[in-house]
């Protein structure tokens, strides 16, 4: 079974353009699959170079000039580097490539931002298209088997998540959450980084996955897992630059009393929050049905606006006295306002205050009965 991801499309307009073309993000999410689709369509000739292979990595590790670059790439017109990040100084190798061989196009792949991206970034600035691929869409998965099927799943992805292999082995979803939740998880992390507590990490990933929804001190972390809150910052620094959480900040403009330095976590995805705490009960047998419904929404909406080229700005709402809204959008000079009801007998208002200092702000509750319009694309 092939679903068709919607960078594929976007990644094909941008071939033969003289730039390389960066593919991050977390490991099985679907970037190697991608990579081979592209050089089987393309009628250009192409070479694979896996760079978890050790003897693949070795070979770009050694290359000091062009020609032992050349003769590596020999009569190739595509060269496809799948986990690069695997490789010492690859932005250096990719710019001599980029500067010596512009005829060929060049297709990288990466699972670890904070190595890939910090190598990369400025030794190819001005060369290079870079996108985000992360699991499985809503939009994805139904345009692959239609809208009243997905909305039929709902319940499923709420709990199993949208990893690729997820989906696409039902009967196994359990045991194979278990393992991406743990080997794979943590390989980029624990390749490039002397964590010398590894306990820490998951007890952190823990503390996050039973904290869902809420607003995250780093303090009250600190406190809860026994380390100071700088290791703390350091952990889910980590955690963000290799796909596993991202960072919601709070919304201020106006008011004294609107929360500042609040921020919010959540999971790329809803699967491996729920194996990290070996949850997957039934919703209606569950307390964090809210939780794991505003994460989904958070998370699918990300995708949506990465994977559709939507460059918007993020965040949710709170002030002192408790009053907060879920999630707002500003992009084009408007802010728009969103609450989440799993229930959609429930109805969410905007707050007075928030109402009078953002008069403009157009607002909309999302529940179960109209969620897919709030994820497709416009």
């Amino acid at each position: 079974m092939i679903i068709e991801r919607t960078l594929l499309t976007k990644i094909k307009t941008k071939l033969s353009t003289g730039k390389a073309i960066l593919i991050l993000g977390p490991r099985q999410s679907g970037k190697s699959t991608i990579l081979k689709e592209i050089a089987k369509t393309s009628p250009l000739k192409s070479l694979w170079l896996d760079c978890d292979a050790p003897r693949t990595r070795s070979e770009l590790e050694k290359i000091e000039t062009v020609s032992q670059m050349g003769d590596l790439f020999g009569s190739a017109e595509m060269i496809l580097i799948d986990e690069a990040q695997r490789v010492k100084d690859i932005g250096i190798l990719l710019k001599i490539a980029t500067d010596n061989f512009p005829n060929i196009q060049l297709m990288v792949s990466g699972s670890s931002a904070f190595e890939l991206s910090n190598s990369i970034n400025e030794p190819l600035t001005g060369r290079k298209w870079e996108y985000m691929l992360l699991p499985f869409s809503t939009q994805e998965l139904a345009e692959h088997h239609g809208a009243w099927e997905e909305r039929n799943n709902l319940h499923r992805r709420l709990i199993f998540g949208m990893y690729p292999e997820i989906v696409m082995n039902p009967e196994d979803e359990i045991e194979l959450l278990n393992s991406l939740s743990t080997s794979y998880l943590y390989k980029d992390v624990f390749s490039f980084i002397d964590l010398r507590k590894p306990e820490i990490l998951e007890m952190l990933l823990k503390a996050l996955a039973l904290q869902l929804g809420s607003e995250v001190s780093y303090h009250g972390l600190s406190d809860i897992i026994g380390v100071d809150h700088t290791t703390i910052q350091r952990y889910l620094d980590l955690l963000e630059k290799t796909f596993v959480i991202f960072r919601l900040s709070g919304f201020s403009r106006n008011l004294r009393t609107e929360l500042k330095r609040s921020r919010k976590i959540f999971f790329y995805d809803n699967g491996i929050r729920n194996a990290l705490i070996g949850a997957f009960q039934p919703l209606e047998l569950r307390q964090d049905v809210g939780a794991l419904w505003e994460n989904f929404l958070v998370s699918e909406r990300r995708k949506r606006n990465l994977h559709n080229g939507y460059f918007r700005n993020s965040y949710f709402w709170r002030t002192t006295e408790q009053q907060e809204l879920d999630y707002l959008e500003e992009y084009n000079g408007q802010l728009y306002a969103y609450e989440f009801k799993w229930n959609p007998k429930k109805t969410g208002r905007l707050p007075k205050p928030f109402a009078n200092t953002y008069p403009d702000a157009r607002f909309q509750n999302i529940n179960p009965d109209n969620y897919f319009d709030f994820l497709m694309p416009e």
